[in-house]
């Protein structure tokens, strides 16, 4: 198996920055490792940029920002051609989307057809400008920021493109604790400035690959396969997980299971990762919005009713 102790120091790398958020810091190593991207729905001013930028530093990559407003168009994201009057040709200029860390900064702030622009490059690793294909770097991943839905001038995200992240996860209001270290860390200077990589990304790219051959178990795939077809039963949901919601729980699983120094996955794995991976897939009934129902809480009744497996990692 391969050293995924690099992983522990990147989290550690990313703490100097960010205080608390273990668990938020690991799942976005999740998604990395499992080739997904993250989608972080929170109020503005919690940190969630420093975040992103902190983890393209770690992993020494290049980072990009793309502020998301109402007047943005694709071209603003995936570049476009331009024409070149020394040699009578066009030319492509390159968007911020050609990066390794792309930071989508309250992507529910433009219109569908910007926000779908994204499709093709997190699913394909590519983009395509007047018939082009130009490919991405590896490794290539999206964060995405979005505000609650409840502010002003937002838009709901189409849910194919909901689909395509691998995680959804939430910062949250800091302890007491951690929001006195937070004054007295970025008192003098801001940490972000001194932060080095401690890695690369090949290294990151040969970790990726490493994470595919996790050992899964066929009792933890029927596992992971009845939890996801519970939630295509259920009444209270209009829709439940695609097959790319099965997919990306078991590439999780995966991930999850390399991070904590296994290299096979356990049922528990699955029930921690239930959540941050399928809940933003899922679609309500209206009346059971209109009662209160979430998809989390639906989701978290549906895991407590999965029978759990012998996992038999061999």
């Amino acid at each position: 198996m391969s050293d995924f102790s690099i992983c522990k120091q990147i989290i550690e790398n990313i703490s100097k920055v960010v205080i608390g958020k273990q668990k938020t810091i690991e799942l976005l190593l999740v998604a990395l490792l499992g080739e997904g991207h993250v989608l972080m729905e929170d109020v503005p001013g919690l940190g969630k940029t420093l975040l992103a930028k902190a983890l393209a530093c770690s992993m020494g990559g290049d980072f990009k920002r793309v502020q998301f407003t109402p007047d943005l168009l694709p071209s603003d994201i995936t570049g476009f051609n331009i024409y070149d009057h020394r040699n009578g040709n066009f030319r492509y200029q390159a968007g911020p989307v050609i990066t390794h860390v792309l930071l989508a900064d309250e992507i529910n702030r433009t219109i569908p057809r910007t926000q779908s622009s994204l499709l093709e490059s997190m699913e394909e690793r590519q983009v395509t400008v007047d018939g082009q294909t130009h490919h991405l770097p590896r490794p290539f991943f999206v964060m995405a920021t979005q505000n609650p839905i409840e502010l002003e001038g937002t838009f709901h995200l189409p849910e194919a493109q909901l689909d395509r992240f691998l995680i959804k996860v939430e910062l949250g209001y800091p302890d007491k604790d951690e929001e006195i270290a937070i004054l007295q860390r970025f008192q003098e200077t801001d940490p972000l400035l001194t932060l080095e990589a401690v890695a690369r990304p090949d290294i990151i790219c040969g970790l990726q690959a490493a994470c595919r051959k996790v050992h899964i178990s066929g009792p933890v795939r029927e596992y992971i396969t009845d939890m996801v077809r519970a939630t295509r039963e259920s009444p209270a949901l209009r829709f439940g997980a695609s097959p790319r919601g099965t997919l990306a729980l078991m590439r999780a699983g995966q991930a999850l299971a390399a991070l904590r120094g296994r290299d096979y996955v356990l049922p528990d794995d699955i029930k921690y990762l239930a959540v941050p991976v399928l809940a933003h897939r899922l679609m309500l009934r209206e009346d059971e919005r209109l009662r209160g129902s979430s998809p989390v809480h639906l989701l978290k009744e549906i895991v407590a009713q999965c029978p759990i497996p012998d996992p038999l990692p061999r």
